[in-house]
Protein backbone atom coordinates (compact mmCIF):
# COMPACT_ATOMS: atom_id res chain seq x y z
CA UNK A 1 0.00 0.00 0.00
CA UNK A 2 1.50 3.32 -0.97
CA UNK A 3 0.94 6.25 0.92
CA UNK A 4 0.78 9.88 -1.80
CA UNK A 5 1.04 13.37 -0.43
CA UNK A 6 -0.13 15.91 -2.95
CA UNK A 7 1.10 19.68 -2.57
CA UNK A 8 0.16 22.45 -4.84
CA UNK A 9 -1.45 26.07 -3.66
CA UNK A 10 -4.24 25.83 -5.32
CA UNK A 11 -6.85 23.44 -4.13
CA UNK A 12 -8.52 22.37 -7.35
CA UNK A 13 -5.59 21.06 -8.43
CA UNK A 14 -4.91 19.39 -5.40
CA UNK A 15 -8.92 17.56 -5.83
CA UNK A 16 -8.74 16.94 -9.55
CA UNK A 17 -5.35 15.15 -8.70
CA UNK A 18 -6.28 12.98 -6.02
CA UNK A 19 -9.24 12.24 -7.90
CA UNK A 20 -6.70 10.84 -10.95
CA UNK A 21 -5.10 9.18 -8.32
CA UNK A 22 -8.21 6.94 -7.09
CA UNK A 23 -8.34 5.42 -10.47
CA UNK A 24 -4.87 4.82 -11.03
CA UNK A 25 -5.20 1.06 -10.06
CA UNK A 26 -2.44 1.02 -7.95
CA UNK A 27 -3.00 -0.13 -3.73
CA UNK A 28 -3.04 3.09 -2.61
CA UNK A 29 -3.36 3.64 1.32
CA UNK A 30 -3.77 7.20 1.78
CA UNK A 31 -3.92 10.35 -0.21
CA UNK A 32 -2.79 13.65 1.74
CA UNK A 33 -3.07 17.07 0.34
CA UNK A 34 -1.44 20.12 1.45
CA UNK A 35 -1.62 23.97 0.34
CA UNK A 36 1.95 24.73 1.59
CA UNK A 37 5.59 23.25 1.92
CA UNK A 38 5.26 23.56 5.82
CA UNK A 39 1.89 22.48 5.96
CA UNK A 40 3.35 18.98 3.34
CA UNK A 41 6.60 19.01 5.93
CA UNK A 42 4.63 18.17 8.70
CA UNK A 43 2.75 15.20 6.60
CA UNK A 44 6.07 14.10 5.86
CA UNK A 45 6.92 14.19 9.61
CA UNK A 46 3.97 12.56 10.80
CA UNK A 47 3.44 10.32 8.00
CA UNK A 48 4.38 7.31 6.04
CA UNK A 49 4.67 8.85 3.00
CA UNK A 50 6.01 7.27 -0.47
CA UNK A 51 5.48 9.49 -3.19
CA UNK A 52 5.96 13.45 -3.28
CA UNK A 53 4.10 14.89 -5.67
CA UNK A 54 4.45 19.42 -5.78
CA UNK A 55 4.52 22.42 -7.64
CA UNK A 56 7.54 24.08 -7.88
CA UNK A 57 6.07 27.58 -6.94
CA UNK A 58 4.27 27.81 -3.81
CA UNK A 59 4.54 31.23 -1.89
CA UNK A 60 7.29 31.12 0.98
CA UNK A 61 9.04 27.41 0.30
CA UNK A 62 9.22 26.14 -3.25
CA UNK A 63 8.88 22.74 -4.26
CA UNK A 64 12.57 22.74 -4.69
CA UNK A 65 13.40 23.60 -0.72
CA UNK A 66 10.12 21.25 0.12
CA UNK A 67 12.34 18.26 -1.66
CA UNK A 68 15.61 19.35 0.23
CA UNK A 69 13.77 19.38 3.42
CA UNK A 70 11.45 16.11 2.56
CA UNK A 71 15.33 14.42 1.71
CA UNK A 72 16.60 15.07 4.85
CA UNK A 73 13.68 13.41 6.88
CA UNK A 74 12.98 10.50 4.26
CA UNK A 75 15.74 10.20 2.01
CA UNK A 76 14.15 7.47 0.19
CA UNK A 77 10.71 9.25 -0.55
CA UNK A 78 10.41 9.69 -4.13
CA UNK A 79 9.20 13.05 -5.80
CA UNK A 80 7.79 14.12 -9.30
CA UNK A 81 7.38 18.45 -10.13
CA UNK A 82 4.80 19.29 -11.46
CA UNK A 83 5.05 23.54 -12.82
CA UNK A 84 4.12 25.95 -15.21
CA UNK A 85 6.80 26.80 -16.24
CA UNK A 86 8.97 24.62 -18.79
CA UNK A 87 11.66 26.24 -17.57
CA UNK A 88 15.48 24.40 -18.24
CA UNK A 89 16.62 25.04 -14.40
CA UNK A 90 14.22 24.37 -12.38
CA UNK A 91 14.03 21.21 -14.58
CA UNK A 92 17.82 20.38 -14.18
CA UNK A 93 17.36 21.47 -10.68
CA UNK A 94 14.97 18.55 -9.73
CA UNK A 95 16.31 16.19 -11.43
CA UNK A 96 19.59 16.49 -10.17
CA UNK A 97 17.65 16.07 -6.55
CA UNK A 98 16.49 13.09 -7.62
CA UNK A 99 12.64 14.29 -8.82
CA UNK A 100 11.60 10.75 -11.15
CA UNK A 101 9.39 13.56 -13.40
CA UNK A 102 9.26 17.17 -14.39
CA UNK A 103 5.54 17.13 -15.36
CA UNK A 104 4.73 20.61 -17.52
CA UNK A 105 1.10 21.95 -16.33
CA UNK A 106 -1.51 21.58 -17.82
CA UNK A 107 -1.32 18.10 -16.57
CA UNK A 108 -2.22 15.25 -19.36
CA UNK A 109 -4.23 12.65 -17.26
CA UNK A 110 -2.97 9.58 -18.80
CA UNK A 111 0.99 10.97 -18.69
CA UNK A 112 0.62 12.04 -14.94
CA UNK A 113 -0.84 8.38 -13.87
CA UNK A 114 2.14 6.48 -15.93
CA UNK A 115 4.29 8.93 -14.08
CA UNK A 116 3.37 8.17 -10.58
CA UNK A 117 2.73 4.42 -11.44
CA UNK A 118 6.32 3.98 -12.67
CA UNK A 119 7.67 6.00 -9.85
CA UNK A 120 5.81 3.72 -7.21
CA UNK A 121 6.22 0.89 -8.75
CA UNK A 122 10.15 0.99 -8.95
CA UNK A 123 10.33 1.82 -5.57
CA UNK A 124 11.20 -1.66 -4.43
CA UNK A 125 12.76 -2.97 -7.34
CA UNK A 126 15.68 -4.80 -6.11
CA UNK A 127 19.29 -3.77 -7.51
CA UNK A 128 20.85 -6.98 -8.04
CA UNK A 129 22.53 -8.22 -5.37
CA UNK A 130 25.99 -10.61 -4.75
CA UNK A 131 25.49 -13.93 -3.24
CA UNK A 132 28.42 -13.88 -1.55
CA UNK A 133 28.46 -17.61 -0.75
CA UNK A 134 28.54 -18.26 -4.56
CA UNK A 135 30.61 -16.11 -5.49
CA UNK A 136 33.51 -17.79 -3.01
CA UNK A 137 32.17 -21.27 -4.32
CA UNK A 138 32.73 -19.93 -8.04
CA UNK A 139 36.51 -20.37 -8.41
CA UNK A 140 36.31 -18.99 -12.15
CA UNK A 141 34.81 -15.97 -10.53
CA UNK A 142 37.11 -12.55 -11.43
CA UNK A 143 36.83 -9.21 -11.03
CA UNK A 144 38.98 -6.68 -12.37
CA UNK A 145 38.99 -3.24 -10.39
CA UNK A 146 37.71 -0.35 -12.96
CA UNK A 147 40.26 1.86 -14.48
CA UNK A 148 43.05 1.09 -12.53
CA UNK A 149 44.73 3.85 -14.06
CA UNK A 150 42.01 6.61 -13.50
CA UNK A 151 42.01 4.79 -9.73
CA UNK A 152 45.92 5.31 -9.39
CA UNK A 153 45.62 8.74 -10.31
CA UNK A 154 42.87 9.70 -8.61
CA UNK A 155 43.78 8.27 -5.30
CA UNK A 156 47.54 10.31 -6.08
CA UNK A 157 45.60 13.54 -6.55
CA UNK A 158 43.81 13.03 -3.09
CA UNK A 159 46.86 12.65 -0.85
CA UNK A 160 48.36 15.55 -2.70
CA UNK A 161 51.35 13.76 -5.04
CA UNK A 162 52.56 16.73 -7.33
CA UNK A 163 52.65 14.85 -10.21
CA UNK A 164 49.15 14.56 -10.33
CA UNK A 165 48.52 18.50 -10.05
CA UNK A 166 49.73 18.96 -13.33
CA UNK A 167 47.42 20.45 -15.96
CA UNK A 168 48.11 17.13 -18.14
CA UNK A 169 46.91 14.98 -15.35
CA UNK A 170 43.81 16.91 -14.49
CA UNK A 171 42.78 16.55 -18.35
CA UNK A 172 43.02 12.94 -18.29
CA UNK A 173 41.36 12.53 -14.93
CA UNK A 174 38.49 15.27 -16.51
CA UNK A 175 39.07 17.35 -13.49
CA UNK A 176 37.43 20.35 -14.32
CA UNK A 177 35.96 22.08 -11.89
CA UNK A 178 36.77 24.63 -10.15
CA UNK A 179 34.18 23.83 -7.01
CA UNK A 180 35.05 20.35 -5.60
CA UNK A 181 33.83 18.50 -2.62
CA UNK A 182 35.01 15.26 -1.56
CA UNK A 183 32.67 11.98 -0.20
CA UNK A 184 34.28 8.99 1.21
CA UNK A 185 32.15 5.94 2.18
CA UNK A 186 33.77 3.48 4.26
CA UNK A 187 31.80 0.00 4.02
CA UNK A 188 31.16 -2.02 7.29
CA UNK A 189 29.82 -5.29 6.85
CA UNK A 190 29.75 -6.14 10.25
CA UNK A 191 25.65 -6.30 12.38
CA UNK A 192 24.36 -3.58 14.44
CA UNK A 193 27.95 -2.49 15.29
CA UNK A 194 30.15 -5.47 15.32
CA UNK A 195 32.62 -6.12 13.10
CA UNK A 196 32.90 -8.37 10.42
CA UNK A 197 35.53 -10.99 9.72
CA UNK A 198 35.72 -10.55 5.35
CA UNK A 199 38.02 -11.88 2.71
CA UNK A 200 40.06 -9.86 0.45
CA UNK A 201 37.35 -11.23 -2.10
CA UNK A 202 34.24 -10.07 0.17
CA UNK A 203 35.58 -7.01 0.37
CA UNK A 204 36.00 -6.11 -3.13
CA UNK A 205 32.36 -7.26 -4.08
CA UNK A 206 30.71 -4.94 -1.37
CA UNK A 207 33.30 -2.09 -2.66
CA UNK A 208 32.02 -3.09 -6.42
CA UNK A 209 28.72 -3.33 -5.34
CA UNK A 210 28.77 -0.18 -3.68
CA UNK A 211 30.26 1.92 -6.48
CA UNK A 212 27.84 0.42 -8.44
CA UNK A 213 24.77 2.05 -6.43
CA UNK A 214 26.81 5.56 -6.13
CA UNK A 215 27.24 5.86 -9.85
CA UNK A 216 23.36 4.85 -10.39
CA UNK A 217 22.27 7.81 -7.33
CA UNK A 218 25.00 10.30 -9.15
CA UNK A 219 25.81 10.08 -12.35
CA UNK A 220 24.04 11.85 -15.12
CA UNK A 221 22.91 14.58 -12.90
CA UNK A 222 26.26 15.09 -10.77
CA UNK A 223 29.35 15.41 -11.73
CA UNK A 224 31.27 13.05 -10.25
CA UNK A 225 35.00 11.55 -10.35
CA UNK A 226 34.55 7.98 -8.00
CA UNK A 227 37.92 5.67 -7.12
CA UNK A 228 38.61 3.04 -4.68
CA UNK A 229 40.58 3.98 -1.92
CA UNK A 230 42.05 1.73 1.38
CA UNK A 231 40.26 -1.72 1.35
CA UNK A 232 36.73 -1.20 2.58
CA UNK A 233 36.52 2.34 1.31
CA UNK A 234 35.11 4.25 -1.85
CA UNK A 235 36.06 8.42 -2.53
CA UNK A 236 33.82 10.30 -4.85
CA UNK A 237 35.25 13.76 -5.85
CA UNK A 238 32.29 15.60 -6.89
CA UNK A 239 33.02 19.32 -9.14
CA UNK A 240 30.70 22.14 -10.29
CA UNK A 241 31.74 24.45 -12.86
CA UNK A 242 30.95 28.30 -12.38
CA UNK A 243 27.38 27.94 -13.62
CA UNK A 244 26.08 24.94 -12.03
CA UNK A 245 28.00 26.47 -8.92
CA UNK A 246 25.58 29.07 -9.22
CA UNK A 247 22.47 26.69 -9.43
CA UNK A 248 23.38 24.73 -6.52
CA UNK A 249 20.73 26.24 -3.08
CA UNK A 250 21.81 28.57 -1.33
CA UNK A 251 22.87 25.71 1.46
CA UNK A 252 24.96 23.97 -0.25
CA UNK A 253 26.05 21.72 2.23
CA UNK A 254 22.54 20.10 2.92
CA UNK A 255 22.75 18.90 -1.13
CA UNK A 256 25.75 17.14 0.36
CA UNK A 257 24.02 15.73 3.22
CA UNK A 258 21.31 14.39 0.92
CA UNK A 259 23.43 12.65 -1.30
CA UNK A 260 25.47 11.00 1.60
CA UNK A 261 22.20 10.24 3.30
CA UNK A 262 20.80 8.38 -0.14
CA UNK A 263 23.96 6.70 -0.81
CA UNK A 264 24.07 5.09 2.89
CA UNK A 265 20.15 4.37 2.77
CA UNK A 266 20.97 2.43 -0.78
CA UNK A 267 24.01 0.57 0.06
CA UNK A 268 22.02 -0.56 3.08
CA UNK A 269 19.04 -2.01 1.73
CA UNK A 270 20.46 -3.27 -1.04
CA UNK A 271 23.81 -4.54 -0.17
CA UNK A 272 22.69 -5.25 3.47
CA UNK A 273 25.79 -3.66 5.38
CA UNK A 274 26.72 -0.32 6.75
CA UNK A 275 28.41 2.53 5.37
CA UNK A 276 29.95 5.82 7.38
CA UNK A 277 29.86 8.63 5.03
CA UNK A 278 31.98 11.36 5.32
CA UNK A 279 31.14 14.35 3.61
CA UNK A 280 33.86 17.61 3.37
CA UNK A 281 33.54 21.43 2.87
CA UNK A 282 32.99 22.75 -0.37
CA UNK A 283 36.14 24.64 -1.87
CA UNK A 284 37.56 25.93 -4.79
CA UNK A 285 40.45 24.87 -7.04
CA UNK A 286 42.14 21.75 -7.35
CA UNK A 287 45.22 22.31 -5.02
CA UNK A 288 42.29 21.88 -2.29
CA UNK A 289 41.33 18.50 -3.17
CA UNK A 290 44.01 17.01 -0.69
CA UNK A 291 42.86 19.27 1.78
CA UNK A 292 38.62 18.11 1.21
CA UNK A 293 40.48 14.15 1.69
CA UNK A 294 41.52 15.32 4.44
CA UNK A 295 38.30 16.46 5.68
CA UNK A 296 36.39 13.59 4.66
CA UNK A 297 38.53 11.03 6.57
CA UNK A 298 38.21 13.77 9.35
CA UNK A 299 34.66 13.49 9.48
CA UNK A 300 34.49 9.47 9.10
CA UNK A 301 36.95 9.06 12.05
CA UNK A 302 34.59 11.21 13.82
CA UNK A 303 31.12 9.67 12.77
CA UNK A 304 33.34 6.20 13.51
CA UNK A 305 33.11 7.27 17.42
CA UNK A 306 29.24 7.97 17.17
CA UNK A 307 28.22 4.35 15.89
CA UNK A 308 24.68 4.64 15.38
CA UNK A 309 24.51 7.70 13.19
CA UNK A 310 26.36 7.32 9.51
CA UNK A 311 26.87 10.65 7.34
CA UNK A 312 29.22 12.95 8.63
CA UNK A 313 29.52 16.76 7.16
CA UNK A 314 33.06 17.71 8.40
CA UNK A 315 31.85 21.53 9.39
CA UNK A 316 29.92 20.29 12.11
CA UNK A 317 32.28 19.78 14.78
CA UNK A 318 34.64 22.68 16.10
CA UNK A 319 38.14 20.72 15.16
CA UNK A 320 40.04 23.84 16.26
CA UNK A 321 38.88 24.02 20.11
CA UNK A 322 40.65 20.40 20.23
CA UNK A 323 44.76 20.10 20.02
CA UNK A 324 43.48 16.42 19.75
CA UNK A 325 41.09 14.02 18.33
CA UNK A 326 37.86 14.34 20.62
CA UNK A 327 37.13 11.50 22.55
CA UNK A 328 33.66 10.04 23.11
CA UNK A 329 33.26 12.13 26.43
CA UNK A 330 33.98 15.57 24.66
CA UNK A 331 31.87 14.30 21.73
CA UNK A 332 28.79 14.02 24.30
CA UNK A 333 29.17 17.07 25.89
CA UNK A 334 29.20 19.32 22.82
CA UNK A 335 26.40 17.49 21.74
CA UNK A 336 24.49 17.91 25.26
CA UNK A 337 25.24 21.69 25.02
CA UNK A 338 23.97 21.54 21.13
CA UNK A 339 20.57 20.17 21.86
CA UNK A 340 20.29 22.37 25.28
CA UNK A 341 20.43 25.44 22.74
CA UNK A 342 18.24 23.97 20.50
CA UNK A 343 15.54 23.25 22.97
CA UNK A 344 15.64 27.21 23.97
CA UNK A 345 15.71 28.29 20.68
CA UNK A 346 12.79 26.16 19.90
CA UNK A 347 11.21 27.11 23.38
CA UNK A 348 10.97 30.84 22.30
CA UNK A 349 10.58 30.85 18.50
CA UNK A 350 7.69 27.86 17.96
CA UNK A 351 5.08 30.28 17.44
CA UNK A 352 6.78 31.26 14.68
CA UNK A 353 5.00 30.50 11.11
CA UNK A 354 7.69 28.73 9.26
CA UNK A 355 9.99 27.65 11.30
CA UNK A 356 12.00 24.78 10.31
CA UNK A 357 14.95 22.38 11.52
CA UNK A 358 17.09 24.00 9.05
CA UNK A 359 17.27 27.02 10.98
CA UNK A 360 17.19 25.67 13.96
CA UNK A 361 20.30 24.31 13.31
CA UNK A 362 21.97 27.63 11.32
CA UNK A 363 21.28 29.27 14.79
CA UNK A 364 23.70 26.14 16.24
CA UNK A 365 26.20 25.88 13.28
CA UNK A 366 25.46 22.33 12.70
CA UNK A 367 23.44 20.58 9.43
CA UNK A 368 19.93 19.77 9.78
CA UNK A 369 21.05 15.89 10.01
CA UNK A 370 23.06 15.98 12.79
CA UNK A 371 21.32 18.56 15.38
CA UNK A 372 17.78 15.84 14.24
CA UNK A 373 20.65 12.77 15.12
CA UNK A 374 21.51 14.22 18.75
CA UNK A 375 17.90 15.87 19.53
CA UNK A 376 16.22 12.49 19.15
CA UNK A 377 19.41 10.49 21.05
CA UNK A 378 19.89 13.03 23.81
CA UNK A 379 15.88 13.65 24.20
CA UNK A 380 14.67 10.64 23.25
CA UNK A 381 11.53 12.16 20.73
CA UNK A 382 12.45 13.93 17.01
CA UNK A 383 12.89 17.47 17.00
CA UNK A 384 9.88 18.17 14.82
CA UNK A 385 7.74 16.72 17.86
CA UNK A 386 8.87 19.19 20.11
CA UNK A 387 7.91 21.53 18.31
CA UNK A 388 4.47 20.20 17.68
CA UNK A 389 4.14 19.38 21.78
CA UNK A 390 4.78 22.89 22.55
CA UNK A 391 2.15 24.10 19.82
CA UNK A 392 -0.35 21.84 20.75
CA UNK A 393 -0.28 22.32 24.88
CA UNK A 394 -0.48 25.92 24.20
CA UNK A 395 -3.23 25.49 21.68
CA UNK A 396 -5.29 22.94 24.47
CA UNK A 397 -4.73 25.73 27.55
CA UNK A 398 -5.70 28.97 24.86
CA UNK A 399 -9.09 26.96 24.04
CA UNK A 400 -9.61 25.81 27.86
CA UNK A 401 -8.86 29.52 29.12
CA UNK A 402 -9.87 32.00 26.45
CA UNK A 403 -12.79 33.07 24.01
CA UNK A 404 -10.05 32.96 20.98
CA UNK A 405 -11.56 31.27 17.40
CA UNK A 406 -9.89 28.35 16.11
CA UNK A 407 -8.00 30.75 13.33
CA UNK A 408 -6.85 33.29 16.01
CA UNK A 409 -5.78 30.17 17.81
CA UNK A 410 -3.96 28.47 14.67
CA UNK A 411 -2.11 32.46 14.13
CA UNK A 412 -0.67 32.04 17.65
CA UNK A 413 0.73 29.13 17.52
CA UNK A 414 2.54 28.91 14.26
CA UNK A 415 0.26 27.69 11.78
CA UNK A 416 -0.90 29.12 8.28
CA UNK A 417 -4.13 27.78 7.95
CA UNK A 418 -6.89 26.64 10.56
CA UNK A 419 -7.80 23.46 8.69
CA UNK A 420 -4.00 22.45 8.52
CA UNK A 421 -4.15 23.30 12.51
CA UNK A 422 -6.99 20.98 12.69
CA UNK A 423 -5.80 18.45 11.39
CA UNK A 424 -2.39 18.66 13.24
CA UNK A 425 -4.54 18.93 16.39
CA UNK A 426 -6.77 16.14 16.02
CA UNK A 427 -3.91 13.50 14.86
CA UNK A 428 -2.38 14.53 18.53
CA UNK A 429 -5.46 14.88 20.48
CA UNK A 430 -7.29 12.38 18.92
CA UNK A 431 -10.53 14.73 18.97
CA UNK A 432 -10.89 18.29 16.66
CA UNK A 433 -10.35 21.46 18.39
CA UNK A 434 -14.05 22.44 18.71
CA UNK A 435 -14.89 18.79 20.16
CA UNK A 436 -12.04 19.10 22.94
CA UNK A 437 -13.56 22.54 23.83
CA UNK A 438 -16.85 21.19 24.47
Amino acid sequence: MYNILIVDDEPLICKGLEGLLTKSGLEIGGIFTAYSGHEALDYIRMEEIDLLVTDIQMGEMSGIELMHQAKLVKPWMQTIIISAHETFQYAQMALRLGAKDYLIKPLNSEQFLDSVRNALLKMDKPVPQIDMVQMRDNERFYMEEPMPEHNERLNRLLIGAADAMSEEAERELKLLGPYFSVLKMKLDPGKDGEAAATTDKDSRLYRYAALNIAQELLFGEWNALPCYSAKREISIVLQWNEEEYAELSANKINQLEMIGRSLHHHVHQYVGINATIGISQILKGTEFVPVLSRQADKAIQWGEKQGDYHVFYYGDFNWHNYAHDPSAEELTTQGNRIVANAKRYIEENYRQKGLTIHEVARKNHVSPNYLSYLFKKITGFNLWEYVIQLRMEESKSLLLNTDMRRYEIAERVGYESPEHFSKIFKKYFGVSPSDWKK
